[in-house]
C-alpha cells in the first residue's frame, strides 16, 4: 500500500504545594539581570518542539503487512476510542515514522513505529512509565545507601516497575526528580547534547548586586571548569537573604551551590522546580505522580525522540 494512495503525507499526588515564593515586597524583587530571561521567554524555551512531518509522497511507505491497524494502536495507547482515533487519522493529525497518514487501512508495527499525534510523541509501550518525584530534604538520590540514610527507593516502594532516577539532587536539596524505566529516555535526558534546562528556586546569604548576576551568566571558574547560568532572576531580597530563580543546563555535582559559593553567597535552601518542560507544580514533598501523555510527549520531543 503506497503513501501516494493514502493521500499525503495515574496521578498519585495527594496534593500539597510547591515551595512558595515570597511576595515582591522585598528589596529589588523581580529583577532580571542582563542575559537572563523573562517568564515569557522561559515559557517559550520550554515549549514542545514540533517535528515537521514530511509529505508522504516524498517518504517511504509506512504500511506494514501483517501489522496492527493504526487506529487500534492509538486506541490501545489511550488516545480515545477507535472511532475517535479514526477521526484523528482522517484529519491529518497522526504521523507514523515522520509521515502524515490519512488512510484508515494503514497497519503498523507497534514495537518499532514512531507515532506522533499533533506533534507529540506517543508512548506505545505500556510497560514503560515515567514519574515525577518531589524529593524531600535528607533523602539521598540513590536506590541504596551503605550509610543507611533514607533513599529515593524508599519513596517508590509501592511501584512494581524497576525505576531509576534521572540526574541527582544532594541530600540537602529538595524538589523535582524524574524516575523512569525507559532507558533511552533516561540516557538522552542525561546527555549534555540535548541541553535540558533545569530551574531552581534558591535562597542565599547576602544581597545580590547586579555584578553578581552578570558573573553567574558570564561564567564562574570552578575546580572542574567554567560553569555559567542561562538565566538569573531575583525574586526577593530582605533581611540579609536573597531568593532567586536560576536556570542552567549544567549537570555537574552540586553545581548551583558551588557557583554561589564562588561568588560569596552560600546557599541556605535549594529547590528544583522544573526539568525541561516538566514542572514540579503542586506535588507534595515525598509524593510522586505519573507523567501524563502530553507531559511525556513534550519531554520526549525535548530529546528528539
Amino acid at each position: 500500500m503506497s503513501n501516494e494512495r493514502r493521500g499525503g503525507s495515574r496521578r498519585e499526588s495527594s496534593g500539597g504545594q510547591q515551595p512558595r515564593r515570597p511576595d515582591q515586597s522585598g528589596k529589588q524583587g523581580g529583577r532580571n539581570f542582563r542575559g537572563g530571561s523573562s517568564a515569557k521567554s522561559r515559557a517559550q524555551a520550554n515549549a514542545p518542539r514540533r517535528k515537521p512531518a514530511q509529505p508522504a509522497e516524498q517518504g517511504r511507505d509506512v504500511h506494514v503487512e501483517g501489522g496492527v491497524r493504526l487506529q487500534k494502536v492509538l486506541a490501545q495507547a489511550g488516545l480515545g476510542s477507535r472511532r475517535a482515533s479514526e477521526e484523528m487519522i482522517a484529519n491529518g493529525r497522526v504521523e507514523v515514522d515522520g509521515q502524515i497518514v490519512t488512510e484508515l487501512g494503514v497497519r503498523v508495527d507497534p514495537d518499532t513505529a514512531v507515532i506522533h499525534v499533533d506533534g507529540l510523541r506517543i508512548q506505545l509501550d505500556q510497560a514503560k512509565v515515567t514519574i515525577a518525584l518531589n524529593k524531600p530534604l535528607g533523602v539521598v538520590s540513590t536506590m541504596d545507601d551503605p550509610k543507611g540514610r533514607p533513599t529515593v527507593a524508599d519513596l517508590i516502594k509501592n511501584r512494581e516497575e524497576r525505576l531509576f532516577h534521572v540526574g541527582r539532587l544532594d541530600a540537602d536539596s529538595e524538589g523535582l526528580l524524574l524516575l523512569t524505566n525507559d532507558g533511552e529516555l533516561a540516557n538522552r535526558l542525561s546527555h549534555p547534547k540535548y541541553k535540558i534546562a533545569k530551574t531552581y528556586l534558591v535562597t542565599v546569604e547576602g544581597e545580590i548586586f547586579p555584578r553578581v548576576g552578570r558573573e553567574l551568566l558570564k561564567g564562574i571558574e570552578l575546580d572542574d571548569g567554567i560553569a555559567k547560568m542561562d538565566a538569573v532572576h531575583v525574586v526577593q531580597q530582605i533581611d540579609g537573604f536573597a531568593m532567586l530563580e536560576v536556570v542552567l543546563h549544567e549537570g555537574r555535582n552540586r553545581i548551583v551551590r558551588r557557583m554561589f559559593d564562588a561568588v560569596g553567597h552560600p546557599v541556605t535552601r535549594l529547590v528544583r522546580t522544573r526539568i525541561g518542560p516538566i514542572p514540579l507544580g503542586d506535588l507534595k514533598s515525598g509524593r510522586t505522580r505519573v507523567l501524563g501523555r502530553t507531559e511525556l510527549g513534550t519531554l520526549m520531543n525535548a530529546v528528539d525522540l
